[in-house]
């Protein structure tokens, strides 16, 4: 199947920014396969608007570009961006949620205020409201609008944001962000200069460990509806399995997340033999 220019650039960001989303969409079916690229493309565009602006300002101006750029996309007037015009081609074949597209913008708001989450609940908010949005939007591409299968997106995608933000601790804490919540920082005597001068603790590994349990919640309710899930659709469920595999090395780690080894690139065949089995 051939790519546009659009296409192709959305199929390059993922595949070198998002390596664990771009493989899942290899064992999509080749005509939804670059709706699900062009979400990816976008979710990108967007999640990282925090890394590339000076002030929080910026990052408001950036945010609303993208606002108002979906407006144009379902108003008929897009701007000339790759990522706008695979975004647009999407749209229109499958018919995607402007209000899901819009609150994943609205989402990253958050992004742009370096102090915590308040608590669990405010932490899984935000997980629900990007990673777990994005996911949802996946599943939509193959034409699953069942809210059994769409709710199993959502709980897949949460559980895979509130993961990676447990792995991705020590960069945060580089720029002193906090995503563990301020509930948890409090309950473990988490000491923020500690955390933010790279260095453990056993409050830190329990409070990680807290997080990951609660994604690995997400990620048992999502399997326990799998027999009510057409088995094409469990396709769109596929990056349950990659978070099994970065929980496991969390764990590995003792919880501690300055010890989490590198990611190493997921085994694809292994992948596809899940895909396969229907599962996920």
């Amino acid at each position: 199947m051939s790519l546009t220019t659009s296409e192709q650039y959305c199929l390059k960001e993922v595949r070198r920014h998002d390596h664990d989303r771009y493989l899942t969409t290899l064992f999509l079916p080749a005509d939804r396969r670059n709706a699900a690229m062009a979400l990816y493309a976008f979710n990108l565009e967007i999640a990282r608007t925090r890394e590339i602006v000076s002030e929080p300002l910026l990052g408001q101006i950036r945010l609303q570009w993208w606002r108002e750029t979906i407006e144009g996309l379902f108003e008929g007037t897009p701007r000339e961006h790759p990522v706008v015009d695979a975004l647009g081609g999407a749209i229109r074949r499958h018919d995607l949620s402007r209000d899901r597209l819009e609150a994943l913008i609205d989402a990253r708001e958050a992004d742009l205020d370096d102090g915590p989450p308040s608590d669990i609940e405010a932490l899984e908010s935000y997980a629900v409201e990007t990673s777990g949005g994005l996911s949802a939007l996946v599943m939509q591409t193959l034409d699953s609008f069942d809210a059994t299968a769409i709710n199993a997106a959502q709980h897949v995608g949460t559980a895979w944001a509130i993961i990676g933000l447990a792995r991705a601790v020590g960069f945060h804490a580089q720029t002193q962000r906090i995503y563990i919540p301020e509930a948890l920082l409090s309950e473990y005597e988490v000491e923020r200069r500690r955390l933010f001068d790279l260095k453990p603790s056993p409050g830190l590994n329990r409070a990680i460990e807290h997080m990951v349990e609660r994604a690995a919640r997400f990620l048992a309710d999502a399997r326990s509806v799998s027999p009510q899930i057409p088995k094409p659709a469990r396709r769109g469920l596929l990056l349950a399995s990659l978070a099994d595999r970065h929980i496991a090395a969390i764990r590995k780690a003792g919880h501690d997340p300055f010890a989490i080894p590198p990611a190493h690139a997921a085994p694809v065949l292994r992948l596809a033999w899940t895909a396969w089995r229907g599962r996920y």
